[in-house]
């Protein structure tokens, strides 16, 4: 290995001619040729990678490509090494040569070991900025799961409180019900109505279908005060009680007059309020099974969402994946929010994780409903698209504009930022939403320009992504000198 050569690199400055040499002896050089790859994204950064002569495109995998990121073409620049400071460091992008030269290559557990020996401060400092932003790193991701986890428990807690509620009035209210339907009975046993009477009554009583439309309510008071007329005309002292559920379960007064031919005298009120109490207990009970079914929907939606007692990868819905986030965000989309929804009849199954698309569409969802400031028009379509399925969120927000679209991933330009483990979500300054790639989940969403909002399509290959495509979310960037 020259050593002069790497003497000429400003890296290098500073080192004695006996450093110089033991990295050097340390590390090996390595040839670089045109379209052969060095080190992959991705991969556990094991090598410091120094420029010495020739070039390397920096790549990464973007949606269905590879895109050059940078190239390293300027002799000593340099690319890896981050495991000698973190162990969780890996390669953020794929060293590909471009044209011919030389690297060199040390081991990152030397490039520690020397760096501590010759600048053991410097190493401390090396050490400490690596392990104080992983820290700050991980708080905020946590902190940040813990709101969204909030928000989610909120949003549900929103949902399931109107059903338990209706559940809970209506069971209180049964109870009455049933103790009137009881008390009626002992009433009509103590008047001696025969065996022939009470049948006939309740032939009356099933010839009573419930209403499928809802009725006007201004139709049901009318009715209802017809039918409290007719019952005081006859003496009844409960009308008040007797002729509201006869309303809504559509009794006529012909049909009164037939009750009445049946059950003479004093055995007509507590005949008709035990129809009534049968009408009320039918119908708090219906309203008991609703409410009921509602919450299981929604346990159910919420365990789709979470992909609770389900393996990581599997084959998944997308459809099936946004249907149960829109109902989890459904409390933000009530007020305002109209959802256009465009699922392809032909969109197959994807292997995928599904737990974390989710997430992705949650944060999707959520900045699209926050940059329409929560009123417009939100379109949600899936298609298929040779061997990918295709997902499009859009909003009618304000936009954004293609300059902000065309760095919209980057991490320097985000204005504000939304880490919602494992993805990262962003609002724009024109106020649309997107969201960072996804760990081991899906490709990057891109951002696509229309005359009024947003949308961002993110594709997905109907296999599972192969283990050097996955992001991940411990990324760390090199200074001026040094990426990769």
């Amino acid at each position: 290995m020259r050593i002069d050569a790497l003497r000429s690199l400003s890296l290098f400055d500073g080192l004695s001619d006996e450093q110089l040499s033991e990295l050097a002896e340390a590390g090996e050089q390595v040839g670089i040729e045109p379209g052969v790859d060095l080190f992959f994204e991705g991969e556990h950064a094991d090598f410091w990678w120094v420029l010495v002569e020739g070039a390397i495109d920096l790549m990464r995998h973007l949606g269905r490509e590879d895109t050059v990121v940078g190239r390293m073409d300027v002799p000593g620049r340099w690319a890896g090494g981050f495991r000698a400071w973190d162990p969780h460091g890996v390669y953020l992008a794929t060293g590909r040569g471009v044209s011919d030269g030389w690297v060199l290559k040390v081991p990152a557990q030397v490039l520690r070991e020397r760096s501590g020996a010759w600048f053991p401060f410097l190493g401390h400092l090396v050490e400490g900025l690596y392990g104080t932003a992983r820290t700050i790193e991980s708080t905020a991701r946590q902190r940040e799961s813990l709101v969204t986890l909030g928000t989610l428990a909120a949003g549900l807690a929103h949902e399931i409180n109107n059903p338990a509620a209706a559940a809970a009035r209506a069971v209180d209210t049964l109870e009455g019900a049933c103790q009137t339907l009881l008390s009626s009975l002992s009433r009509l046993a103590q008047d001696e109505i025969s065996a022939r009477q009470f049948t006939e009554l309740d032939a009356l009583r099933r010839e009573v279908e419930p209403k499928a439309a809802v009725p006007d309510p201004l139709a049901i008071a009318d009715h209802e005060e017809a039918l409290s007329s007719w019952l005081a005309s006859h003496g009844i002292e409960r009308d008040w009680t007797i002729a509201p559920p006869l309303a809504a379960a559509g009794v006529d007064l012909a049909w009164c007059e037939r009750a009445a031919s049946v059950l003479p005298g004093v055995a007509l009120e507590p005949g008709l309020e035990w129809v009534a109490s049968t009408f009320s207990v039918a119908t708090l009970v219906s309203e008991v099974k609703e409410s009921t079914r509602r919450i299981s929907e929604l346990v159910g939606t919420f365990k789709s969402y979470s992909q609770m007692d389900r393996a990581s990868i599997q084959p998944t819905d997308v459809a099936d994946g946004l249907e149960s986030t829109l109902v989890m965000l459904s409390h933000k989309l009530r007020d305002g929010v109209k959802v256009v929804r465009d699922y392809g009849a032909d969109v197959p199954r994807i292997e995928a994780y599904a737990g974390e698309l989710n997430q992705v569409w949650t944060n999707l969802i959520d900045n699209a409903v926050d940059a329409m400031d929560g009123v417009g028009t939100l379109q949600v379509a899936t298609r298929a698209d040779g061997d990918h399925v295709v997902v499009e969120i859009g909003d009618t927000g304000q936009g954004m504009p293609p300059e902000v679209a065309a760095r919209a991933f980057e991490r320097s330009t985000r204005p504000r930022t939304s880490e919602r483990a494992p993805a990262s979500a962003s609002t724009s300054p024109a106020g649309s939403s997107w969201i960072a790639t996804v760990a081991r989940s899906a490709s990057t969403p891109d951002p696509v320009r229309r005359c009024s909002g947003s949308a961002f399509r993110s594709d997905r290959p109907r296999g599972v992504l192969p283990p050097n495509q996955r992001r991940r979310s411990h990324d760390r960037c090199g200074d001026e000198e040094g990426i990769g």
